[in-house]
C-alpha cells in the first residue's frame, strides 16, 4: 500500500483536457497510497494549470473504473500492525475533498465497477456520467466495514432512506439507480464514451456532456422507495429488520441481507448516516476516518476481508453475532474523539479545500 504508483495511474494533457486514467485494470483499479497521492499533487497542480479546463477520470480495462481501496493490502497492513492503512485514508480522503471543490469540471466516467474507493473518486465530481455497465455502491458491511470516501455524506442525501438501504445492504447498483440517489448525473452509453473523451479535449464539460447524454432507464430503487421509506424509518437497527421482515417480499429479503452482515458494522453504518446528515464533506471524512481506524482495531473488519477475499469461505464469523449483542455504548465508542490522531480536515477554515470556491452539495 505504500509503494509509489508507479504506472498504477498514468497522466496526460490532450487539448485542453486533463486525463486521469487508473491502470490496474488486473485489480479492477483498486486504489492504493502511492495512487492517491500521484492524484492529489496532479489535480492539485492542474487546478492552478490555466492550459487545462477540465478534467476526466476514467478507469483502465473493461471491467470498471475502481472497485475501492487494496483491501488485501489493508487486511496485511492489520496482519502486520504496520499503520499504513490510516495514511492511504488519511490521503484519500483529501483527495475526495480537493475533488468535491473543485476549481474546474471534473467529469467522471463510472462505467463497469465503481465501488467503494471509486465512488470517492468520482461522485464527489461536478459531471459524473454512468452507463448501462455501471455497477457501483458501497458494500463496505459486507466486509465488517462501513461506508467512507465521503459515502456516508452522498448517502445522507439520497431520497427518503433509499441511501439508508444502500449502506446497510451494500447493494449493488445500476447506472439509473445511481442516478436516483444522487451519486450520478448523466447516462451515456458506454459505446459512446471514447468519443465523449475526444470530445471534452476541446468543447467545453458541459457541451461534451450533453452531446452524448441519453434518457436513463428506470431505476429500480425507485419503484421500491415506498417499502423501503417505510421499513428504515429511525435509528433502531433490529426495529428496521423486524420491520422489513414483517413486510414480505423485497423488504424481507432486504432483512435477511443485513442479518448477513457485521452487525457491529450494520449499526455504526446506520448512526454514522444519522449523524452527517448536517455535516459539511470535511467534517463527514473526519468522522468516517475516526470510525475507520477504530475498526482497524477491532475484529469484524479483519475477519470480514479474510472470509471474502483473502480465503474466500464466506462464512465469516462475525464478533458480536448479533444485532442485539451490539450496545449503543459500543456503537458511541466508534465516534468518540481520536486526539492528536485526529484527521482534522473540518477544522480548517471552509475545511480541507485549497481554492477558494466551494460547491453547493449534490
Amino acid at each position: 500500500m505504500g509503494e509509489p504508483a508507479g504506472n498504477d495511474v498514468l497522466f496526460e494533457r490532450r487539448g485542453h483536457l486533463g486525463v486521469v486514467t487508473l491502470n490496474r485494470p488486473k485489480a479492477v483499479n483498486a486504489l492504493t497510497l502511492g495512487m492517491v497521492t500521484a492524484m492529489l499533487e496532479q489535480l492539485t497542480a492542474w487546478a492552478a494549470d490555466d492550459a487545462v479546463a477540465t478534467v476526466l477520470v476514467r478507469g483502465a480495462g473493461d471491467r470498471g473504473l475502481c472497485a475501492g481501496g487494496d483491501i488485501v493490502a489493508i487486511y496485511q497492513d492489520m496482519v502486520e500492525e504496520a499503520g499504513r492503512a490510516q495514511d492511504f485514508w488519511a490521503t484519500e480522503y483529501r483527495l475526495n475533498a480537493l475533488i468535491a471543490s473543485y476549481p474546474k469540471p471534473y467529469v467522471a466516467f463510472m462505467d463497469g465497477l465503481v465501488l467503494g474507493g471509486g465512488v470517492g473518486v468520482s461522485a464527489h465530481g461536478s459531471l459524473r456520467v454512468v452507463t448501462e455497465r455501471t455497477r457501483t455502491g458501497m458494500p463496505e458491511t459486507t466486509i465488517g466495514f462501513v461506508p467512507d470516501v465521503g459515502g456516508t455524506l452522498l448517502l445522507s442525501r439520497s431520497p427518503g432512506e433509499t441511501g439508508t438501504h444502500a449502506a446497510l445492504t451494500g447493494a449493488h447498483l445500476d447506472g439509473a439507480d445511481a442516478l436516483f440517489l444522487g451519486l450520478a448525473d448523466h447516462f451515456v452509453p458506454s459505446g459512446s464514451l471514447p468519443a465523449l473523451a475526444e470530445a471534452l479535449e476541446s468543447a467545453t464539460a458541459d457541451a461534451a456532456v450533453g452531446r452524448f447524454a441519453q434518457e436513463p432507464p428506470a431505476s429500480a430503487l425507485e419503484a421500491q422507495r415506498d417499502w423501503i421509506d417505510a421499513g428504515y424509518a429511525g435509528d433502531d437497527a433490529e426495529e428496521i429488520v423486524r420491520r422489513l421482515r414483517a413486510a414480505g417480499g423485497d423488504a424481507a429479503e432486504a432483512a435477511g441481507t443485513i442479518e448477513q452482515k457485521s452487525p457491529t458494522a450494520v449499526k455504526v453504518a446506520l448512526a454514522s448516516l444519522r449523524r452527517v446528515r448536517d455535516l459539511s464533506l470535511e467534517e463527514a471524512l473526519d468522522q468516517e476516518y475516526r470510525v475507520g481506524l477504530r475498526f482497524l482495531a477491532g475484529h469484524d473488519f479483519r475477519e470480514g476481508i479474510r472470509a471474502q477475499v483473502v480465503e474466500k469461505d464466506r462464512n465469516p464469523r462475525w464478533r458480536p453475532a448479533t444485532l442485539a449483542e451490539v450496545g449503543e455504548a459500543d456503537v458511541e465508542a466508534y465516534f468518540e474523539s481520536l486526539g492528536e490522531r485526529e484527521l482534522g480536515l473540518g477544522g480548517v477554515g471552509a475545511g480541507a479545500n485549497i481554492f477558494s470556491q466551494s460547491k453547493e452539495p449534490k
